[in-house]
């Protein structure tokens, strides 16, 4: 599990509650985290897999690179799967290493070992959990701007920066000043401890708060795109935005399921904190409260990473490609004002929600003439047909261009 509770256990002088929650069936509950950490991985990674069944649609046309919102979904799911083996690493030791995780508890312990084996396990999960909440709050942005025609491909060079930067920033000062002036030697009370809990969930409340707003304005962009091309809304239109608001729905749905038990568990153990006795006969229901919603965040927080991708791609089977296949990479005109560039975006990670700003269709027209509308790709969960793409109210030049190049190479064999 992901807690600030790890590291303040790795303090020989931690405090009261800390040790109570950490204290209660050790064993069962490192077991407990490691199971569903490795069930969590070996999932994520399955779903993220390329699958056979969709190798040969993408064969089809020509494959552009990944919008930078497919990038971000599946940046991710990495970030899950190496927070999932982090804590299989921990629970697996603790579980086979009883007296390395006891003799923390021993002050002035000379063999410096189980100090750095639990500051560093515990500095692995949170960096990188705290990284998935950053590229989850990133995705929220993306998404939002590339609908505004205002981000591109571009912008996931500054989604790195900002994401791991911040990541890495808070988790070093947050432990810093936790483990001030020692490790072996932390300082006694609460408060010298209160940084760290807050660079720690500073993200999480971020992406709970934000990003529903900036998911709800998306769809809202997106509604007004589908009624500014002919003032009307249809009933596929209509469909299609309900298709949208499930996918951001789902998003939500299982970010709150895996880390609103945290925020409880940490209410209901700075409440105890408070307390003048923990073991007070009236503090038992909060006791009982704390330790089932700590069991509970053991189960639920590693498996954000196969949630993830059910929210992101829904289920992508078990029919995985393991073959290499050389696909060929659309140019992308660069130098285009019109910002039309090309695709229809079939990411190998199965279905998800792209939105790319100024794709054109790929296919030809039928007929003789015919000009092609600049679209959002858009890839909605559910089979390989789920392509949808939404016409915004602007044509595109290419068949004229064509055209006119036709006409420019007959006319010196007429003359």
């Amino acid at each position: 599990m992901a807690s600030p509770r790890m590291e303040t256990f790795c303090c020989p002088n931690r405090d009261s509650t800390t040790a109570f929650v950490l204290g209660f069936q050790p064993r069962v509950f490192s077991a407990l985290c490691a199971c569903s950490a490795a069930v969590s991985l070996a999932l994520a990674v399955l779903q993220v897999l390329p699958k056979r069944r969709g190798s040969r649609r993408l064969g089809q046309y020509p494959v552009p690179k990944p919008a930078s919102s497919s990038r971000i979904l599946f940046i991710i799911s990495v970030c899950d799967v190496l927070g999932c083996a982090g804590i299989i690493m921990r629970s697996s030791v603790w579980l086979g290493v009883p007296d390395l995780i006891s003799a923390i508890s021993v002050p002035e312990n000379p063999d410096v070992w189980p100090e750095v084996f639990c500051v560093g396990s515990a500095m692995w999960i949170q960096l990188f959990y705290s990284a998935s909440f950053w590229w989850t709050f990133c995705y929220a942005i993306d998404v939002y701007l590339v609908v505004k025609r205002s981000a591109g491909i571009s912008t996931i060079v500054l989604y790195h920066m900002i994401t791991w930067g911040l990541a890495a920033m808070l988790c070093a000062e947050g432990v810093a000043m936790l483990y001030y002036p020692s490790i072996s030697s932390c300082q006694n009370g609460l408060l010298h401890a209160v940084p760290h809990y807050i660079t720690t969930y500073a993200p999480m409340l971020l992406v709970l708060l934000v990003n529903p707003v900036l998911f709800s304005r998306t769809v809202a962009a997106v509604t007004s795109l589908l009624k500014g091309r002919q003032g009307i809304y249809t009933e596929n239109e209509r469909r299609l935005g309900s298709e949208i608001k499930m996918r951001f729905f789902k998003i939500m749905l299982v970010f709150s399921v895996c880390w609103l038990p945290n925020l409880v568990n940490e209410s209901l153990l700075f409440y105890l904190e408070m307390q003048a006795d923990l073991t007070a006969s009236n503090l038992k229901n909060v006791r009982n409260a704390a330790l089932i919603t700590w069991f509970i965040m053991g189960i639920l927080n590693p498996m954000q990473g196969f949630l993830n991708t059910l929210a992101f791609h829904g289920w992508t089977g078990f029919d995985v490609d393991f073959s290499v296949r050389q696909r060929r990479e659309v140019v992308w005109d660069s130098a285009s004002t019109s910002g039309t560039a090309a695709g229809v975006y079939s990411s190998v990670l199965g279905s998800t929600v792209l939105y790319q700003g100024h794709v054109q269709e790929v296919k030809n027209s039928a007929s003789n003439g015919q000009q092609h509308p600049e679209t959002i790709g858009i890839l909605s969960e559910g089979s390989e047909s789920s392509t949808i793409e939404i016409p915004i109210s602007s044509e595109r030049r290419g068949t004229e261009e064509a055209e006119a190049d036709e006409e420019s190479l007959e006319s010196p064999a007429k003359q």
